[in-house]
């Protein structure tokens, strides 16, 4: 088991950063990829980004590629987003959940966090 906790999120206006963390406990937190998922009021959990292992591949969503950045630290246990240049359509609940390959289908990922709410006005 892993276990997930998310933590950061908030109101923001347009063009502003929020950074989010995860908080990972249980099984060795660098056998994960990472990944961060959103879900926006009436829409499907949808993709953000996800880390590798060791922390040396990222990729992201076309919709957030150039603003949001991805970081782990295994000493720490933690993975990071930070989100720039936020715009209205950013705002959702937020996910972090761990994977043992690189996934960007969510049902890939066997464990999640409970989620973090990021509203982002205009």
């Amino acid at each position: 088991q892993v276990q997930l906790v998310e933590s950061g999120g908030g109101l923001v206006q347009a063009g502003g950063s929020l950074r989010l963390s995860c908080a990972a406990s249980g099984r060795t937190f660098s056998n994960y990829v990472m990944g961060w998922f959103r879900r926006a009021p009436g829409k499907e959990r949808e993709f953000v980004g996800l880390i590798t292992r060791g922390g040396t591949s990222t990729r992201y969503a076309d919709s957030v590629n150039g603003r949001f950045t991805i970081s782990r630290d295994n000493a720490k246990n933690t993975v990071d987003l930070q989100m720039n240049s936020l715009k209205p359509e950013d705002t959702a609940v937020y996910f972090c959940a761990a994977a043992r390959n690189w996934e960007v289908v969510p049902d890939s990922y066997a464990y999640w966090g409970q989620g973090t709410q990021v509203t982002v006005s205009s």
